[in-house]
């Protein structure tokens, strides 16, 4: 239990932090990530350049965006077996009559 103290020094934090735009919220994770994922929440609470290219960084590698058509195609066409002349025929064989 808390006492009344405790409860208006949590409640001034907290206004401290709204007062410079800060919100709290839970997120759900694995452990191992806890110390990555507060570093990273310290890191994008601050101001600054460095600061805007960590946002904009981590956007762009989440953002997940619309695939690109022709991906696959573009893979093959990179693929060190474009200029190997491949046999891909089988031979053309009965089927076996199986009994039960």
């Amino acid at each position: 239990m808390t006492n009344a103290a405790q409860q208006r020094a949590t409640k001034s934090y907290r206004a401290r932090l709204a007062e410079r735009g800060i919100k709290r919220f839970e997120i759900m994770a694995l452990g191992s990530d806890r110390e990555l994922l507060r570093t990273l929440a310290r890191r994008l609470s601050e101001d600054g350049p460095e600061v805007d290219k960590t946002r904009a960084a981590v956007k762009a590698l989440v953002a997940g965006g619309p695939a690109k058509q022709g991906g696959i195609l573009a893979a093959l066409r990179r693929s060190p077996l474009v200029e190997v002349e491949i046999d891909l025929s089988r031979p053309r064989i009965e089927r076996r009559r199986i009994e039960f």
